[in-house]
């Protein structure tokens, strides 16, 4: 038994093919097909059905791989304790975030991260929580800084997301709009008004649980780019909605340009943001002291 089949298995369960495993996993499927079904012979149980619905586990190799899991769990704590060992002075750390709302965090932390860690080579990337998780998933990054709309996550199992920030859903106007005036906008308030929507899974899950409740809104457009956006209200355009902390120390509020206004009497208001990494890899010492400073600068913005 080898390591190697015991990472097959697993992707085989995750994406329940063995010829997108052996893609996912940079080797010939016939590879993949050979490790598994040596691992079976050694012993001595079928471990996946093949079908016209894709490869699912048979009864006996749901336990067998269950245990298989634990195996890998364990194994990554081995490698992480054994990281811990070794002083932090070289490594490469890269990094993928939702756009603006961590920024602020993202920058300071990464300021006092590369000021005691310099040889550090950090990368970062801006994209939205789905990309994110596969890429978590597919070790193309070591850590995601992710948002979503419950107060735990929901998400994919196969990451491990800890929770470093809470923060509200805002309505941005314009200063010269009669709703820079409230003190709080109700959904009653803005279900009319142009709007301008971030291409996000968070922000379409909400506009569409918005709807639903209110009614259409007049959507201006859509765009992955929050400068754009930004700007149309600036502009007296639209409105838009963004969560407060995307807007601390941003430039169009801090100018005026743009009044943020907290959004009340609707359920999917309050956004949990946090770290999300792999369950199936050893988290390295970059990755680990990197962790250390987000939470320090996230604790600011939350005390």
């Amino acid at each position: 038994m080898h390591i190697e089949q015991l990472e097959y298995v697993i992707e085989v369960l995750k994406t329940r093919s063995f010829s997108v495993a052996a893609e996912n996993l940079h080797i010939s499927q016939s590879g993949v097909s050979k490790a598994i079904a040596n691992l079976e012979e050694e012993l001595d149980v079928k471990l996946f059905n093949r079908s016209r619905l894709g490869t699912v586990p048979t009864t006996e190799g749901k336990m067998v791989i269950k245990k298989i899991y634990e195996a890998m769990g364990k194994l990554a704590e081995i490698k992480e304790e054994a990281q811990r060992q070794t002083p932090l002075e070289s490594g490469e750390l890269r990094i993928s975030a939702i756009p603006s709302m961590f920024m602020s965090v993202l920058i300071k932390a990464i300021s006092s991260y590369k000021n005691d860690y310099p040889r550090v080579n950090v990368e970062i990337t801006e994209q939205g929580v789905q990309d994110i998780i596969k890429d978590v998933n597919d070790e193309k990054i070591d850590v995601g800084l992710v948002s979503t709309f419950e107060d735990g996550w929901s998400g994919d199992d196969e990451v491990i997301f800890e929770r470093l920030l809470r923060g509200e859903m805002n309505v941005c106007v314009n200063p010269h709009s009669p709703l820079a005036l409230y003190e709080s906008i109700a959904p009653e308030d803005v279900v009319k008004q142009p709007v301008v929507i971030f291409n996000g899974n968070n922000m379409r899950r909400f506009l569409a649980d918005f709807v639903y409740k209110y009614g259409p809104m007049n959507v201006l457009f859509t765009s992955n780019n929050t400068d754009v956006i930004k700007r149309a209200v600036a502009e007296g355009l639209a409105i838009t909605f963004m969560v407060d902390l995307g807007l601390q120390d941003d430039y169009y509020v801090s100018n005026g340009e743009i009044v943020p206004i907290p959004l009340v009497n609707h359920n999917l208001t309050n956004i949990t943001f946090g770290s999300i990494r792999s369950r199936k890899r050893a988290m390295s010492n970059a990755t680990r002291e990197f962790l250390t400073y987000v939470r320090r600068h996230a604790a600011s913005y939350n005390a």
